[in-house]
C-alpha cells in the first residue's frame, strides 16, 4: 500500500472531479425525481380515473427493474428509436426515472398515513377538494415523508456508482483509474472513496434529523 502516492495532490483533485460530478447528477436527478415522484404520488392518491391506473403500473414495473438496466436503456436503447443522450444526461435520465417510482411511493404512502377524518374536517369547513390536501394534508404527511425521503436520496448519491459502467466520470470510475495506474493504491483509493460517500451520505442524514426536528 502507498498512501503517500496514491494521496498525491494530483489524485485527490482527480477524485474531487469525480465527486463533483457524483454530487451534480445527484442534485439534478433529486429536484427531477421528486417533482415527478410527488406528482404521480399524488395522482395515485387522489384516485383520478384511468390516469391513478397508468401512473401506478408505470411505478410498479419500474420499482421492479435494476437500476443498472435503466441506466443501460438509457444509454444504449434510446439512441435505436433516435434519442441520443450524453454520458452525463443518460446517467440522470436513468437515475430521475428510477428516484421518481421509488419517491412516489413515499409520498403517497405518507399522504394515506392522514386519517381519512382530516380531509372530512378539511371539506366541512368550506375548503375545497384541492385546496384540503393542499393546505391539510400535505402539511401533516411531510412529517412523516422528510425521513424516507431523504434516505431514498442518500440512497441515489450511493447509487451513481453504478454509472460508472457507462463510463461516467464520477467519484468510483475516477478512482478506478487511479488504483488501475497502481496496484498499490487500492486500498487506499477505496478508502478515499468510502470517505468521500461517508462525508456526503451523513451530511443528508443530518439534514434530515434537522428537518424531522423542525417540524416536530
Amino acid at each position: 500500500m502507498d498512501f503517500t502516492g496514491a494521496y498525491s495532490w494530483v489524485n485527490i483533485r482527480f477524485l474531487l472531479d469525480g465527486l463533483l460530478v457524483t454530487l451534480e447528477i445527484a442534485a439534478i436527478s433529486i429536484i427531477l425525481s421528486f417533482i415527478i415522484g410527488a406528482i404521480l404520488g399524488l395522482v395515485r392518491y387522489m384516485k383520478v380515473p384511468v390516469l391513478s391506473f397508468l401512473a401506478g403500473a408505470v411505478v410498479d414495473i419500474i420499482r421492479n427493474l435494476p437500476l443498472l438496466l435503466i441506466i443501460f436503456f438509457t444509454y444504449f436503447a434510446l439512441p435505436q428509436i433516435g434519442i441520443r443522450l450524453s454520458i452525463f444526461w443518460s446517467a440522470v435520465a436513468a437515475m430521475t426515472i428510477f428516484e421518481s417510482a421509488m419517491l412516489s411511493e413515499i409520498i403517497r404512502g405518507g399522504l394515506n398515513s392522514i386519517p381519512a377524518g382530516q380531509m372530512e374536517a378539511g371539506r366541512s369547513t368550506g375548503l375545497t377538494y384541492a385546496q384540503t390536501i393542499w393546505y391539510i394534508i400535505i402539511p401533516q404527511a411531510l412529517r412523516a415523508m422528510v425521513p424516507p425521503i431523504v434516505s431514498q436520496f442518500v440512497a441515489l448519491v450511493k447509487d451513481t456508482s453504478l454509472a460508472t459502467i457507462i463510463t461516467l466520470p464520477e467519484l468510483t470510475h475516477n478512482a478506478r483509474i487511479v488504483y488501475g495506474q497502481d496496484t498499490n493504491f487500492v486500498i487506499p483509493m477505496f478508502i478515499a472513496m468510502g470517505f468521500l460517500y461517508w462525508v456526503v451520505c451523513y451530511t443528508l442524514s443530518k439534514l434530515s434529523k434537522r428537518l424531522e426536528t423542525s417540524n416536530a
